[in-house]
């Protein structure tokens, strides 16, 4: 599995309020997507981004990262193997993503995914 890029997930309860602050205040000012419960916000200058989490809206937790590889089959099959915890199973979103949620060694979930073509 080859990482492509890492993305905080922070979880706040309400998007919009939380808005403010990460654009305004810490000045990630180009919103990549809102889905409601998700959001992506970037800032243009550095590149640097987070993404705000209400609630995941089909797994049972939010992560505390999304992993995006170039092969999220193959990332898949690897934990399974490892005996890694699975925490949402494979799946082809509605939104154009193909992820996993796999527990790490301390507890934390990350999302592992791959934006489709």
């Amino acid at each position: 599995m080859r990482v492509n890029r890492i993305i905080a997930d922070l979880q706040v309860t309400d998007i919009e309020s939380a808005k403010d602050f990460y654009t305004d205040y810490l000045g990630l000012t180009t919103e990549e997507f809102n889905l409601g419960w998700v959001a992506r916000y970037t800032s243009p200058e550095t590149g640097a981004n987070l993404q705000l989490v209400t609630q995941d809206a089909t797994a049972p937790v939010a992560p505390v990262i999304s992993v995006a590889t170039d092969d999220v089959d193959a990332a898949y099959d690897q934990a399974r193997a490892r005996g890694y915890e699975i925490v949402h199973p494979l799946t082809t979103e509605s939104w154009g993503v193909r992820r996993f949620f796999v527990r790490d060694p301390d507890g934390n979930v990350i999302n592992v995914v791959a934006h489709r073509d």
